[in-house]
């Protein structure tokens, strides 16, 4: 084990364990570096891929603010980590697109059923950004990744959640591609805010299936109008994702 992630474990564990709650600081560099008998570059090190991670915020400087503050940002790293490997191509598109209708059918279905239903006030706020006069694919595109991000929130499970943050830059990168491919791009967005309408009705009205089936289709739906399926996708029907889990059913075909 290289000195920097023997510091990585030691944070760890004393996270674990109470040490320290979000919004404390940690130990400066020097008091931490003698306590683990480590150099302080190597306590920089563990500090910097804590960073990343989205596990502390580090300041510069002499002040309160300084030094390395534990922070609550699981999606951080997730993010970073899914868009780097989606750019190298070890991440094939089509299993973000799987993954995200797996995340969305779960999570609509699951806010459907929630007592006390919660708010769908701001979702249906971004809905009506998108309505508005002379909105531009960009806007339209960012109002519409938030939409599915507040949909996820609404399902009560914060790890949904943290994991739609973390994919959101990738799926953002998907569908923009996609976009730039359609020929008739005012027409597609007509039809994706009818459908948002319906997912957010169906959730509203605490039609699990319904909510979990509508936004099934229309996840597939621009996947495959955006023509960005693989070859072998179109046999794929027989391992579609249903809303309550993998198996045979409408939506985004699973992976063979």
């Amino acid at each position: 084990m290289r000195t920097h992630e023997r510091v990585l474990a030691r944070i760890e564990a004393d996270l674990a364990a109470g040490r320290w709650a979000v919004g404390e600081r940690l130990p400066g560099e020097r008091a931490m570096a003698e306590e683990l008998g480590v150099s302080r570059p190597s306590v920089r090190e563990a500090l910097r891929v804590l960073e990343a991670m989205g596990i502390v915020r580090t300041a510069v400087g002499s002040g309160p603010d300084s030094g390395a503050t534990v922070v609550d940002h699981p999606a951080a790293g997730l993010g970073s980590a899914v868009r780097l490997h989606l750019a190298s191509g070890a991440l094939p598109v089509h299993d973000v697109v799987e993954l995200r209708a797996l995340l969305e059918t779960w999570a609509v279905s699951s806010a459907a059923r929630r007592t006390p239903a919660p708010s769908f006030d701001d979702a249906e706020a971004l809905l009506d950004q998108m309505d508005a006069p002379g909105t531009s694919v960009e806007e339209f595109l960012e109002l519409d990744t938030a939409f599915h991000v507040a949909l996820a929130a609404a399902s009560g499970n914060v790890l949904v959640e943290a994991v739609m943050l973390g994919l959101r830059g990738a799926i953002g990168a998907y569908v923009a591609e996609g976009t730039a491919r359609l020929a008739d791009w005012p027409a597609t967005a007509a039809r994706l805010r009818s459908e948002h309408r319906e997912v957010l009705r169906a959730v509203r009205e605490g039609a699990a299936a319904e909510a979990g089936a509508a936004v099934a289709a229309h996840i597939d739906g621009f996947y495959r109008e955006a023509g960005l399926e693989r070859p072998d996708d179109a046999g794929d029907a027989a391992g579609a994702v249903r809303p309550d889990g993998p198996g045979p059913a409408d939506g985004v075909s699973a992976r063979p």
